[in-house]
């Protein structure tokens, strides 16, 4: 069955906000799916700065809770980043829903804290990545509508019982999503990684730029949609400066 056979390592964030480069992680979930079910570690972290109202509102994490029940940033992101890393040196692909926002995020905050990249602990780029939110986009292009998690599991049936935006239920509801498209698409468990991966990366590619494009022909402003997946370039990086 190669790798939709498992194990998978499913991964996911809450945040301050919506933006890589400021905004920060104040919670995350790394779930593994294999022979033996599904196992789930969840870390609630204390930012630093205070949580908007607005993202306490999608889940539910207040500013005074992360302060007195959370661990320090740098301390709990090392260790997602190490059981991430853990997955990839096994050859696990890492699921995740629209994973460059979360893996850039903690890319950034693994800068911002003087901790390792997850680059640099693998002494090469991040292993396989599989998210659904690009397969879906370049296999069911023509349906209307938008690709939020919750849209996309009603679409492909799947469960959620569970309120979303507890990043152990998003992890857990985006594994089921991945089967889901799986058993609608099953030419793509024959795919290995190496060439599932490069599918993905294209498909981003050409969804961003289309995006991009609309954007521009409607003036509307803001930056649009980053290029790059699974994990967007730094800026000082894609500049030729070191960070």
């Amino acid at each position: 069955m190669g790798w939709y056979g498992g194990p998978l390592v499913g991964f996911d964030t809450e945040t301050t906000g919506v933006d890589v480069g400021t905004d920060r992680i104040v919670t995350a979930a790394v779930v593994r799916r294999d022979a033996t079910g599904t196992h789930a570690r969840t870390w609630l972290v204390d930012p630093g700065v205070p949580i908007p109202e607005a993202a306490t509102a999608v889940h539910g994490i207040t500013t005074e809770q992360a302060r007195t029940e959370g661990r320090p940033a740098a301390e709990a992101l090392d260790e997602v980043a190490a059981t991430l890393v853990a997955g990839w040196r096994a050859e696990a692909p890492v699921v995740a829903f629209n994973a460059c926002y979360d893996l850039s995020l903690l890319d950034a905050e693994l800068r911002r804290h003087g901790l390792p990249t997850v680059t640099q602990r693998l002494g090469r780029s991040a292993g396989a990545v599989i998210d659904p939110l690009v397969l879906d986009r370049a296999l069911e292009r023509s349906r209307p509508g938008k690709r939020r998690l919750g849209d996309l599991c009603a679409v492909y049936g799947v469960a959620t019982p569970e309120a979303l935006h507890a990043a152990h239920v998003d992890v857990v509801a985006t594994l089921d999503l991945l089967e889901r498209i799986v058993e609608r698409y099953p030419y793509l468990a024959a795919l290995d990684l190496a060439t599932l991966q490069a599918y993905q990366t294209h498909a981003h590619l050409t969804w961003a730029e289309s995006f991009n494009a609309w954007r521009d022909e409607h003036g509307l402003p803001g930056p649009g949609a980053e290029l790059d997946w699974p994990v967007r370039v730094p800026v000082a990086v894609a500049a030729g400066r070191p960070t």
